[in-house]
């Protein structure tokens, strides 16, 4: 085996074991920077610039004000002393009673009216029992005759939209029922023109007689309103027409259900 033995001048080692003095000094120096900088960091964001801290509301309280406490009994007072329903209605006097009769003079009945004064008795008393049958006149019961009522004739009432058009000209009313059951009020829309003609009929109800419904739309057809000039040059004017039935409304007459006498 040769071994070759090399001088201490010219011998290598493969690791340098020397100590590593820029190294310590390099990893010292960049701790001491990162920490300036955390510090730096820190003073920034939570010094100069606090963090925001969103806070949830307070729950809803409330507040009972009761007698129980002096601030309680203080506060009543001044809200009792400061109600304005108090303020403006008149309070009694403690001293005063609830029910306090009003003193009034007493004032007789006889001193406004004079009484009347009653027949004495006769002095002579007639101690016989009345006769069950007196004489004297029979009275007489006389009925009252009934008056006849006045003539009501049948009226026709329109609309507040009808009432520009002036006062309507109506033939002459001539109506016959075909029933003899009261008719009830009959209602029409109507239509009128610039002419004062009525255009347009239409039932809206019933009186119950068919008949006179039919009497009642002509009786309006046949109408006439003084002609005049419509606002905003309106062709038509549309409202409603009542026709209330009077006692001129001719009834039918029963027919006679008797046998014919031989």
């Amino acid at each position: 085996m040769k071994m070759s033995i090399l001088s201490p001048t010219t011998s290598r080692l493969v690791f340098n074991w020397d100590a590593p003095a820029r190294r310590n000094l390099a990893i010292a120096g960049f701790l001491t920077a990162s920490f300036i900088t955390h510090a730096a960091c820190f003073y920034v964001f939570q010094v100069v610039y606090p963090p925001t801290i969103a806070l949830l509301p307070p729950p809803a309280r409330v507040n009972l004000i009761t007698a129980a406490s002096e601030e309680g009994r203080t506060l009543l007072r001044w809200i009792e002393a400061e109600d304005p329903a108090l303020a403006s209605t008149t309070r009694r006097p403690p001293d005063a009673r609830a029910y306090a009769l009003p003193n009034l003079q007493h004032v007789p009945s006889y001193f406004a009216t004079e009484p009347a004064l009653k027949e004495a008795p006769p002095e002579v008393v007639d101690l016989r029992a009345p006769s069950s049958r007196p004489p004297g006149p029979v009275p007489m019961m006389h009925r009252q005759a009934t008056r006849p009522g006045g003539a009501a004739p049948t009226s026709v009432a329109f609309s507040k939209e009808m009432e520009g058009l002036g006062a309507p000209q109506f033939p002459s009313p001539k109506f016959s029922a075909s029933t003899n059951e009261p008719p009830q009020s009959v209602r029409f829309r109507i239509a009128v023109n610039r002419g004062g003609e009525v255009r347009y009929c239409f039932a809206l109800n019933s009186s119950g007689d068919p008949a006179l419904d039919d009497q009642a739309r002509n009786y309006l057809a046949l109408s006439r309103f003084p002609p005049k000039a419509m606002a905003n040059d309106e062709l038509l004017v549309w409202g409603i027409a009542t026709v209330e039935w009077g006692n001129d409304v001719v009834r039918l007459r029963p027919t006679s259900t008797s046998a014919p006498t031989p």
